[in-house]
């Protein structure tokens, strides 16, 4: 039995609703799995998503969605309304994917699934109810899309924001974490290591002692934060002390809260570090902050209890198991959002590999598909219609802050 039954009121609310949401999905199905499947036998990667953001503009705009384009200056991003006033359920449509792997981690199931989710809801509800909104969003895969579209407002006036994830398990819920990258100079002075040694200071030696104060403090760091660095530059010739030299290093942390205090460690470190060996360090931010992702339970409850129609059983994560970041994160900390995982695999298998892109052109990927499409639906028309429920939503989202 489902953890997450419809209590009996709440189907009462969606009863009259659900055979109507079902024929609308039935009636697609076989245009949605031609998105799906022309996303996947055509991968764009980050900010590089023209034809997918055509293809999936071009339908909302033929269902009567007023479409805007370029949105947040991104050229791949876009917004696609229907309805009118408050309030508004936006579904987040990711459809970039990994360089030499195409759609890996699946994303040509999550555009398809938004869409899909955006017509089925704008047919069944009176315009008077409120709108409901397409959200194109590019470059998930390390750019950021949502992020700075968040930072552009594309979310303000928005009370819930829906989509979903495929994977290799069946969650309510994403454990998924905060991250951002930094980029570490040191610079130092060149001299040649044996006419002039006591001239040079070792740039690429301060740099190592970084790493190796990182690794110290690793021992110590709290569950789920770390940090992994690389060299991208270490000197110009083994003759030659380097003058400069230059790491990146990847932060992540449960909270948001918690990746601050992990960056200003480093920056401590790197600080020290650069006291140490006579060398002068810069630290800058080197990509978009993900923000860790919080759950709205009321409505991932609400999801998980539709999706369970169509057999697919929703549980909470494994205690201690973090799936990498997404920047759905920093739209869940300004709206109520949900990023529940559907397998299309088994938990053998994992994303980023051959075979996760191949299953989300699969079967069971258009089964999954599917019945995401209808659980999405009838969560954003019950979210459109039950006052109480946006508030409980908006309830979990303050008593997740921080």
């Amino acid at each position: 039995m489902s953890q997450y039954p419809l209590a009996r009121e709440e189907a009462g609310l969606v009863r009259a609703e659900v055979a109507l949401v079902r024929q609308e999905v039935a009636r697609r199905a076989d245009a949605l799995w031609a998105v799906a499947s022309a996303l996947h036998a055509d991968p764009e990667t980050a900010f590089a998503e023209h034809r997918a953001a055509a293809l999936l503009t071009d339908e909302l705009e033929r269902a009567g969605f007023e479409v805007r384009r370029e949105v947040a200056g991104l050229p791949t991003a876009f917004t696609a309304r229907a309805g009118r006033g408050r309030p508004v359920v936006a579904f987040p449509l990711e459809y970039d994917a990994l360089p030499g792997l195409g759609h890996a981690c699946g994303h040509n199931l999550i555009a398809a699934a938004g869409l899909g989710a955006a017509l089925v809801a704008d047919a069944v509800l009176d315009a008077s109810e409120g709108t409901v909104l397409a959200v194109g969003t590019p470059a998930e895969e390390g750019g950021g899309g949502k992020a700075l579209e968040v930072a552009a407002g594309v979310f303000d006036g928005v009370d819930a924001a829906l989509m979903f994830h495929p994977g290799v398990y069946d969650w309510v819920r994403a454990p998924l974490t905060a991250q951002e990258q930094y980029r570490v100079g040191f610079r130092g002075r060149a001299a040649h290591p044996t006419g002039s040694p006591t001239e040079g200071i070792d740039a690429l030696a301060a740099l190592i002692e970084l790493f190796n104060v990182v690794s110290a403090l690793g021992r110590r760091l709290p569950e789920g934060s770390h940090v992994q660095g690389i060299i991208t530059h270490g000197g110009t010739a083994t003759n030659i002390v380097p003058e400069y030299a230059e790491g990146r290093f990847g932060l992540r942390a449960l909270t948001t809260a918690a990746l601050d205090d992990l960056a200003a460690q480093l920056r401590t470190a790197a600080e020290g570090v650069a006291l140490a060996t006579g060398t002068t360090v810069a630290m800058d931010r080197a990509s978009v902050r993900y923000e860790h992702f919080r759950d709205s339970e009321v409505l991932s409850g609400r999801f998980a209890g539709h999706l369970d129609r169509a057999g697919i059983t929703l549980t909470p994560p494994a205690p201690g198991v973090y799936l990498g970041s997404s920047d759905i994160g920093n739209v869940s900390g300004r709206v109520p959002a949900i990023h529940p995982f559907v397998a299309i695999m088994g938990a053998e298998g994992s994303d980023h590999t051959p075979q996760f892109a191949e299953a989300a052109a699969s079967e069971r990927g258009r089964r999954v598909l599917l019945a995401v499409v209808e659980a999405l639906a009838c969560t954003a028309v019950d979210v459109l219609r039950d006052a109480d429920l946006r508030r409980r939503a908006w309830d979990d989202l303050r008593r997740t802050e921080g």
